[in-house]
């Protein structure tokens, strides 16, 4: 196990109705602030009605940002540091799910520094200040209501780069598993496939001894397993919901990571797909990580071996671990399918033109490979994608 510091200041506020606190929650923190989210779902729902009033009843101003879009683009975080800068924003709460999070921590970062908010997410520049933010979470799914992370998509190129900093943890997160019922079937199958991406970036490790959080991880990818075709079958189940939210949280907000180092690779392989073609994140995910583990797992038998055995049930052939190994795989490409989800290139409608392309633009590490369970090549990554077809 790897020496570690766990550092979670996130106040997580849990439970039905919790939203009604939002405003007490952020006078605590300021009396003016941005209030940011994506469409009209908010609106429909009578959430905005319902935040706005306990804003107002608690006396905080706020000017608001709409408009937020899945894989939040850099125009509108630009937007929005003008806004803030205009009206002397002191606080920002996001009303929404991971897009709208990230898009309100990127516009954070960038209301108190001179120069473009982009710097960061290119490794030119480190944030001395940012502002602090809030959440009310409708989606569970990114898990940025707890995390270190942002992931913003630079339109000029068709860019998608994350950043993560301590600076970006949420100072409180409301999360009310009934604002989840109405979600489209598709959304809860995206984020499934999203939460348990986080936790196998995590899980596949060279990091020996790390049989605690390694029994964390499966918990988690069980929990998810379990509940996910509950709340598909049975939307207003709340028990499944507030599962399914808690996991998705503990998921990214680096208690799985303690001691251990993690791979990421088929994260940034997944970032290319969504930035030039806008696919769902989850979907992406979906499609990249059993592609993923076909090119890599003779890396380390005896761990994708536990991954099938303890998460997915398979019964271990002791004689012949890739007998295992690839029954866990296909079991899990098999859940995939079942809650709706794509487990290939073609489905998502991403045709092979481009393959060289995303494999040359994955973001790269300082020896010009990606990820830490195996270091993969350009080659590597477009043999991945190529196996995705």
């Amino acid at each position: 196990m790897e020496n570690f510091t766990f550092h979670s200041p996130t106040k997580i506020i849990f439970g039905k109705g919790t939203e009604h606190l939002v405003g007490a929650e952020t006078k605590e923190h300021a009396s003016k602030i941005l209030l940011h989210y994506g469409g009209g779902s908010i609106k429909r729902s009578g959430l905005y009605d319902r935040v706005v009033k306990s804003l107002e009843a608690a006396e905080v101003d706020f000017v608001e940002l709409g408009g937020v879009q899945p894989n939040p683009r850099l125009s509108l975080v630009h937007e929005g540091i003008q806004l803030c800068r205009d009206e002397n924003v002191q606080f920002i709460l996001a009303v929404g799910g991971g897009s709208v999070i990230d898009s309100s921590k990127a516009i954070a970062l960038g209301v108190p520094y001179k120069g473009d908010v982009w710097d960061f997410f290119e490794g030119k520049a480190e944030p001395q200040a940012s502002l602090p933010i809030g959440v009310v979470l409708t989606i569970p799914a990114a898990g940025s209501e707890a995390s270190n992370s942002c992931v913003i998509t630079k339109e000029e190129g068709w860019l998608k780069r994350g950043y993560s900093s301590q600076r970006n943890r949420p100072v409180f997160a409301i999360m009310n598993p009934e604002l989840t019922f109405t979600l489209p079937p598709n959304q809860t199958a995206n984020g499934a496939a999203d939460i348990m991406a986080h936790v196998m970036e995590r899980y596949f490790t060279n990091t020996p001894d790390v049989s605690f959080t390694d029994r964390l991880c499966e918990a988690t990818l069980k929990t998810i397993i379990q509940h996910v075709p509950i709340a598909l079958a049975e939307p207003a189940n709340y028990a499944a919901r507030a599962e399914i939210m808690w996991a998705s949280t503990i998921a990214h907000n680096d208690l799985l990571s303690t001691g251990r180092v993690g791979d990421w690779a088929s994260h940034w392989i997944e970032h290319e797909l969504s930035a030039i073609y806008d696919v769902p994140h989850g979907a992406g995910l979906a499609v990249v990580f059993p592609a993923w583990m076909k090119y890599v797992y003779q890396h380390d038998l005896n761990r994708f071996a536990q991954f099938a055995v303890g998460v997915w049930n398979v019964e271990q052939d002791f004689f012949d671990p890739e007998k295992t190994i690839l029954e866990g795989i296909r079991r899990m490409e098999e859940f995939f399918q079942s809650i709706g989800l794509p487990i290939r290139l073609d489905e998502l409608g991403i045709p092979d033109d481009r393959l060289e392309e995303m494999a040359e633009k994955c973001k790269k590490g300082p020896d010009g490979t990606l990820g830490n369970f195996v270091k993969l090549t350009t080659k590597d990554v477009l043999n991945i994608l190529k196996l995705a077809k």
